[in-house]
């Protein structure tokens, strides 16, 4: 197998890429140290290009700091769209497979139905706009490449949903949370797993496809199940977005249909359940 250029390895989705490797034995995958895989110097990237002459490439870089973004829309732009297109730039000279990791935050979330791959697009922050952006400049450069939006990542690795809950837990009585957002809770190991999948069985159904783990749910469903199966006893209070205002519009509703790729990639995804409760067991024997 090629040589893979991982970068943002040092992120919940690249330390995912690297525990799955690992237990899969996946080879020839490159964990780029950030000081030398920065996507915004062209010419470093370059050199990184001509070094390691990539089969692939995994962009996990990203700017994700939603409510931040708003007051840094410019820093947001630069890596989420001007990265984006110099890695695909470089894929595009080199006949490198880009692998970028977008969002359903490119979606309003106005409407009730899974949101497919086709449905118009209309972000509500600065985050989605620009991850977006990122998508859109792609194309210009390459046609070999998979976009993966993905929805409410966590894993036992970096600060996410999950870890915060437990940490809440065990230090409150009662937490309250929304529950009138509704989506899809994403276990970023199953992520990179099909990331994994798409390299190793070497996939040229290349373009735009969702992925998220099966089945819907609120941040506070989500919290509740997450309480549950841990076994704390904290006492869960359902609110209103409008009573936790936060800087960044965030979607009502950002379901995402995976019959693309399930169909075309060939994958088998577990529900959203089944999945954080491998997570939360891990976490307990990691004494976390």
């Amino acid at each position: 197998m090629d040589t893979t250029l991982i970068f943002g390895a040092s992120g919940q989705l690249g330390q995912c890429l690297a525990h799955v490797a690992k237990e899969r034995g996946t080879p020839n995958l490159v964990f780029l140290p950030e000081e030398q895989a920065n996507i915004l110097t062209p010419e470093g990237l370059a050199a990184l290009f001509t070094q390691h002459r990539p089969a692939y490439v995994i962009n996990c870089a990203a700017y994700t700091a939603v409510d931040k973004a708003e007051d840094e829309e410019e820093l947001a732009r630069k890596i989420n769209r001007d990265g984006v297109e110099n890695l695909a730039r470089l894929c595009g000279e080199h006949g490198t497979v880009l692998i970028q990791i977008s969002t359903d935050f490119v979606f309003a979330g106005t409407g009730n139905e899974p949101l497919l791959e086709t449905d118009a697009t209309e972000p509500v922050s600065v985050y989605g706009l620009t991850k977006l952006e990122g998508e859109q400049v792609i194309a210009a450069h390459t046609d070999r490449f998979f976009i993966l939006r993905t929805s409410w990542l966590y894993s036992e690795y970096a600060n996410n949903f999950v870890k915060t809950m437990l940490k809440f837990g065990r230090e409150r009585e009662e937490l309250r949370v929304i529950w009138d957002q509704v989506g899809t809770p994403t276990y970023a190991i199953d992520l990179a797993g099909c990331i994994l999948t798409i390299i190793e069985t070497q996939n040229q159904q290349f373009g735009l496809y969702h992925y998220s783990n099966e089945g819907l749910t609120s941040w506070y469903d989500f919290a509740v199940a997450i309480f549950e199966l841990s076994g704390l006893p904290t006492r869960t209070v359902p609110i209103r977005t409008t009573e936790y205002p936060t800087k960044a519009t965030r979607p009502m509703y950002s379901v995402m249909d995976k019959s693309k790729a399930k169909s075309a990639l060939g994958l088998a995804i577990p529900h959203w359940r089944a999945s954080l409760r491998v997570c939360l067991e891990r976490l307990e024997k990691q004494n976390y």
